[in-house]
């Protein structure tokens, strides 16, 4: 009310009062009222300039002929082109090159922490540490089911992985389960007695898990004498593995414990280079991701957990 300096008992009222305050038809302050005519006058210019009235099928276009895709494509330009370079070198190089290329191996972690968050972490966690229980390897340790090589983080990458526990409810006696649990309990704390030893032997436990109980690696079965737990430590949690098995078809309670394959050309393309051989294709192979991509999440998986 700065512009008017009547005395608001001398000013004409509305009529409307409310707990005693009357209101005045003074007008509003000049600066206000510009301020109001010249956002009206704002908002003119910006329909003509940009997209703004919705029609049918589409709306008003604006003389800049701006949108917010174009301007997202344009600048997704500008990254694909400052990444260019690099993506081409990759697509050359082998993973095992580019571990050894400290540019390229900095440019293929920082490029595949999106790869990540997309298409790994919603199993194995942020930074490689999943939910405790939640039955996915821990990627950001050194202990690896199935080998921590460069080449074979690969492999698992595009050929996926899906070991095998037979269940045992129907091959053992309650006392032997019992005494399997507790065998693994103390294999994991290095205090496995000999009676626990026989009878992991003699029940053919030894047969995946190795004559060391630090499992075989080309069948992905646990290492049983560390620590760290695909699904629990807790005896019963054991005892429900023991029981049910893991990926066994038979059993209804099995655990189930499977990784997609993310590129199934790369896996026939990986296989026959074991063997000196041509790849064969059928024409049914999917890529979910390229193999670029693939060599630069292994690349980010061994850095996480100290490959080997």
């Amino acid at each position: 009310m700065a512009d008017n300096n009547q005395n608001p008992h001398e000013c004409p009222d509305t009529g409307h009062e409310w707990d005693g305050i009357r209101e005045l038809t003074n007008p509003p302050p000049r600066w206000w009222s510009i301020a109001l005519y010249l956002s009206g006058l704002l908002v003119l210019v910006y329909f003509i300039l940009y997209p703004s009235l919705p029609l049918i099928n589409d709306s008003t276009k604006g003389i800049l002929g701006w949108t917010m895709i174009k301007e997202y494509k344009e600048d997704l330009a500008k990254v694909e082109a400052r990444r260019a370079p690099f993506e081409d070198k990759l697509a050359e190089m082998s993973a095992q090159e580019i571990l050894e290329d400290e540019e390229l191996r900095n440019y293929a972690i920082g490029s595949s922490k999106v790869l990540y968050g997309d298409n790994c972490a919603a199993c194995h966690g942020t930074g490689g540490i999943p939910n405790e229980g939640a039955g996915y390897p821990i990627l950001a340790d050194d202990d690896w089911l199935y080998g921590g090589s460069i080449e074979t983080i690969m492999e698992t990458l595009a050929s996926g992985r899906q070991g095998m526990m037979p269940a045992h409810r129907a091959m053992l006696t309650d006392e032997e389960v019992d005494g399997l649990v507790q065998f693994v309990v103390n294999s994991s704390n290095g205090e496995a007695t000999e009676a626990g030893w026989q009878l992991y032997n003699s029940k053919g436990c030894v047969a995946c898990h190795g004559a060391d109980a630090k499992g075989v690696r080309q069948m992905g079965s646990a290492n049983l004498t560390d620590r760290i737990w695909r699904f629990s430590g807790e005896p019963d949690e054991i005892r429900h593995t023991i029981l049910h098995g893991v990926n066994d078809a038979s059993n209804p309670e099995t655990r189930v414990a499977v990784m997609p394959g993310w590129n199934e050309k790369l896996a026939v393309k990986l296989d026959a280079q074991k063997w000196d051989e041509e790849p064969e294709y059928d024409g049914t192979e999917t890529e979910r991701l390229s193999e670029t991509d693939i060599k630069k999440l292994a690349v980010y998986v061994h850095q996480l957990g100290g490959g080997e």
